[in-house]
């Protein structure tokens, strides 16, 4: 990119006691002047606030764990979630501008009330077996890799029915619906509103199976009906990519580099309508 094209555009008018009048003008009518902020409105390259971190999960685990013996979870506070707050983003907790990022922490035996959000959220599992979320009435079974859905405006709560905890990554877009204005909230039941232990949810049942759409559900959804997206079948597409590429056909995105993308299988487009979610695995070395 050329010097040039960090220059104003056009010239700024001469400083005079007339144009300031103007200005005073403006601000006492609650208005600005486009060519006063053209640079930060419309800059020649982004200028992220956002900075590369890392978040070291041992550390991450044993702060969630301190949480569990001092934090309980209940009316109030609703869940035990610590958000990941991006260095570079003054304290804020967001991960990213338009995502914010949380180590939720569910120990044994605890039962986190129902609720509801105008914002959208996923949860990946990082740690723990027995715990199931129930999503608009819907029994979903968690286990460590999964991917589940929460979408917007539905009723969800948890359960721990085992004597360990689980952790797990909270994902919404909390910062984008801030900045758009639209967040709005719910109490639900004080407990999970379906005690039910199912190892396959409603959803998984109706829609999970590749490359088959049921005649009973042919109108699209804004979200995905698929509850969980189970690490069996992630780490198997993922394998497979790298064994393809090991057998000389073209299957990854660029040498050793497997990925792939969650999708809602009414309109083959992204799990939500505000976020897209990923899965990317790398060999030693690429």
């Amino acid at each position: 990119m050329s010097k040039d094209s960090d220059k104003p555009h056009a010239m700024q008018p001469e400083d005079t006691p007339e144009l300031r009048a103007l200005y005073r003008g403006f601000e006492e009518n609650h208005l600005n002047p486009l060519w006063t902020q053209t640079a930060n409105l419309m800059p020649p390259h982004p200028k992220p606030e956002a900075v590369p971190h890392v978040w070291e999960w041992e550390k991450l685990y044993e702060l969630a764990k301190r949480s569990g013996d001092l934090v309980p979870v209940g009316r109030g506070g609703e869940r035990r979630a610590i958000g990941l707050a991006n260095p570079g983003l003054g304290g804020r907790a967001y991960i990213s501008p338009t995502l914010w990022a949380a180590v939720q922490y569910l120990g044994p035996r605890e039962n986190a009330p129902e609720h509801r959000h105008a914002q959208n959220a996923f949860r990946f599992v990082l740690e723990g077996e027995g715990v199931w979320t129930v999503v608009d009435g819907d029994p979903i079974h968690m286990s460590r890799g999964d991917l589940l859905l929460t979408p917007g405006w539905q009723f969800h709560g948890h359960q721990n029915i085992s004597d360990k905890p689980m952790a797990w990554l909270d994902g919404l877009d909390i910062p984008f619906s801030q900045q758009m204005d639209v967040g709005f909230f719910e109490f639900g039941a004080d407990q999970v509103s379906n005690l039910e232990t199912p190892e396959i949810s409603r959803g998984e049942r109706l829609w999970a199976h590749p490359g088959l759409r049921p005649l009973s559900g042919l109108e699209n959804t804004i979200s995905s009906p698929i509850g969980a997206y189970r690490w069996e079948h992630t780490d198997r597409a993922l394998r497979e990519q790298l064994a393809l590429e090991d057998e000389g056909y073209s299957s990854t995105v660029s040498p050793g580099h497997a990925a792939l993308r969650f999708t809602n299988p009414t309109t083959g487009g992204d799990v939500m309508p505000t976020i897209r979610c990923q899965f990317h695995r790398l060999r030693a070395g690429a």
